[in-house]
This record gives C-alpha cells, sequence and structure tokens, in this order.
C-alpha cells in the first residue's frame, strides 16, 4: 500500500485535529479515523468520516430524544428486532465515508451497487500512478465449469508464473505507452519539449483494468450491509471481498449491535422460498421428500440442502 506525500501530509494533520462536539461519536471507530486500512497489494480503505450510532438507529425506530431512555439490553433487543423483520429505515440515519484504493476491474464491479454517492480520481484531470495489482499465485485459478463468475481449482506453478509474468508486462508495457502518449511522467514532467502530448483523456485508454484508482464513498448503513451481504459472502469474487471484510471490521467498531445483528440474521442466516419451508415443515414431521416430490429444481434443492447443512435423502431416510 503506498500513498502519495499530499495524502500523508493530510493524513497526518487529520489525525493531529481535535474537535469539540454534541453530536454522537464511537471511539472505536475513532481509532481509525483516517488511518488507511490494507487491502490487496496496493489497495486501501479508510474511514473519512461517519454520522449516528446504535443509539441513533433505536431513536429513529422510536421517534425520541436523547440517550438512556431504555435499557442496553432493551436496545440490542430492538434492533436485533428491526433487522429480523427488514425495518430497514432506522438503520438509513447512520452514514459513513470511505476513501478507497481498489483496482479499476474491482471498481467497474462495484460501482453496481447504485445507493452510494462516489466521486472518483479524475484521469482526465489528473496522471494515473504506476501502480497495478497482481494477485498472489494461490489466487489464480481456471474458469469454473458450474459458475460463468467463478473460479475453480487453482493452476500450476509453471501456468501460475507464466500468467503472473504476462500480467506484469503487459502492465508495464501500457503504462510506458501511456508516458509516451501523455509525454510525461507520472509525476507530470515533461519527458520531450519538442513535442506535444496526446490529451489524458485519450492517453488513460490504454490503461489496463488492473491499474489502480480512488474514490469517495459515502452509504448509508442499510444498503452497506446490502452491499457487504453480498461482497462479503464466500461466491463473491475474492478481491472485492478482500475490500468488504475490511469494511465489514469498520462496521463492528461503528455500530456493534447492528453488526451482530446482520451477522445473525443476514450474513449468516438464511431465507426459505414457500416450498422450502413446505419441505422443511415436512422433514420435521418425518416425512420422506424427494426433490421430485418437492417441486423444487436441482439447483434450488442443492441450496437448500447447503443451507441445512445436511444430506436431505439420507436424512430423511434415517428418520422414517
Amino acid at each position: 500500500m503506498a500513498l502519495s506525500q499530499v495524502q500523508r501530509d493530510e493524513l497526518k494533520q487529520s489525525r493531529t485535529n481535535q474537535y469539540s462536539t454534541r453530536r454522537a461519536t464511537v471511539p472505536a471507530l475513532e481509532e481509525i479515523l483516517y488511518t488507511p486500512l490494507s487491502v490487496l497489494d496496493h489497495g486501501f480503505v479508510r474511514v473519512i468520516d461517519y454520522m449516528g450510532d446504535d443509539t441513533a438507529i433505536v431513536q429513529a425506530a422510536r421517534v425520541s430524544y436523547g440517550k438512556g431512555t431504555k435499557q442496553i439490553q432493551q436496545d440490542q433487543g430492538l434492533i436485533h428486532y428491526l433487522m429480523r423483520h427488514r425495518h430497514t429505515t432506522p438503520f438509513e440515519m447512520c452514514e459513513i465515508k470511505y476513501h478507497i484504493k481498489l483496482p479499476i476491474f474491482i471498481a467497474r464491479q462495484w460501482i453496481r451497487h447504485r445507493t452510494a454517492n462516489v466521486n472518483e480520481y479524475s484521469a482526465r484531470y489528473s496522471i494515473l500512478g504506476k501502480e497495478f495489482y497482481i494477485p498472489a499465485s494461490e489466487h489464480l485459478a481456471a474458469q469454473s465449469s458450474q459458475n460463468r463468475q467463478g473460479r475453480a481449482e487453482r493452476l500450476n506453478p509453471a501456468e501460475a508464473q507464466r500468467v503472473l509474468q504476462l500480467l506484469r508486462e503487459d502492465a508495464e508495457r501500457v503504462y510506458q505507452h501511456y508516458e509516451e502518449m501523455l509525454n510525461a511522467n507520472e509525476q507530470g514532467e515533461i519527458l520531450d519539449p519538442e513535442r506535444s502530448g496526446l490529451t489524458r483523456e485519450l492517453a488513460r485508454i490504454n490503461l489496463t483494468l488492473n491499474y489502480y484508482t480512488e474514490w469517495y464513498w459515502k452509504i448509508d448503513l442499510h444498503n452497506l450491509f446490502h452491499f457487504l451481504d453480498l461482497r462479503a459472502d464466500c461466491h463473491a469474487q475474492y478481491e472485492i471481498r478482500a475490500y468488504a471484510d475490511v469494511m465489514l471490521e469498520t462496521v463492528r467498531r461503528w455500530v456493534p449491535f447492528a453488526y451482530a445483528s446482520f451477522v445473525e440474521y443476514r450474513q449468516q442466516g438464511g431465507h426459505l422460498s414457500r416450498t422450502a419451508l413446505n419441505v422443511v415443515r415436512g422433514l420435521l414431521q418425518g416425512q420422506h421428500i424427494t426433490r421430485e416430490q418437492s417441486g423444487m429444481s436441482v439447483r434450488e434443492w442443492q441450496e437448500l440442502k447447503t443451507l441445512l447443512g445436511v444430506a436431505l435423502e439420507e436424512k430423511v431416510a434415517k428418520t422414517c
């Protein structure tokens, strides 16, 4: 992870500043405020600002004033109730703003979540730095035959090294051409005073998707939970999951009651369709139910087996 000198100066100043405020603050989150949390090889996540805490969620639900009107256990119980019954608006009363440095290919996947406010580094205005993502060899895998978006078995060492070599060579070559087209280096210094460089908005188009970009990303807690539910999932792409895992830790520091509810009812919970619920009811009554009898597709049946952690036919046979 690399910060520019300007960013290092800004970080030092931000960590030094102290403010007196009447609004709610969270000491555990204040500890890491502005601090870059490393992700991948050059990326980071850092919390820039936030509004609200667990109490703000409770206050919004009760439409009450001040703290201390209820016991802590009651506050936690109410947040559990809100999460369990999908009462989402109280969670929208909390917001958080991140500064994130990430590879462009992850940014393009990330931006599909359209419920945040985003301002990205502009390569039309500034020269993009020479930083690109190279995966660790253990994350290089073949295409899954079952999942068009997923990975299968790891590449053997020889294949992995060849892929890494190609990635580095391509990234290095396109940046060399990028500087040549700009007639400038990454510090903005002119390379050849005898010629004009290509405009930045066109020179950037040759860069590969593993180059890093940066943005400020602000989102409310409800929509952040939706993002994390998808991107911290084991089926998500490893690279975006790495960011989601770091962000989960910031949420745990920020709103520990809401975080615990999210883990309990969303991240490690499950949802059943009407048909799947009927299958579970039948199992509890000792019925023998096959997939064909259930009316579920092969994929739905497999997903139910995974969710319940049992092999359905075998389990039923033992209970009949």
